[in-house]
């Protein structure tokens, strides 16, 4: 298992989130969205840029910006 921030993650790849390590206003914001500890996330795709990000969350289809991503830790299998 690695650890991986989730701006970094592939197409496809998915895992468990470790930690949201931001605070404040955007904190907040994530874990209403539902990216708390322990919640599993795959990523659907990317724009033409790579931002934003969308993820499959709670059964949600979710797009963060690239800036929101980077303060998502997430545990993934190395296989992927």
């Amino acid at each position: 298992m690695q650890t991986v921030v989730l701006r970094n993650m592939k197409k496809n790849q998915s895992g468990i989130i470790k930690a949201v390590s931001v605070g404040g206003v955007l904190g907040r914001r994530l874990r209403e969205m539902g990216l708390t500890p322990g919640t599993e996330i795959s990523v659907c795709g990317r724009a033409p840029l790579k931002d934003p990000v969308a993820i499959r969350v709670l059964n949600s289809i979710l797009t963060l910006r690239n800036n929101e991503a980077e303060h998502i830790h997430v545990l993934i299998n190395n296989n992927q």
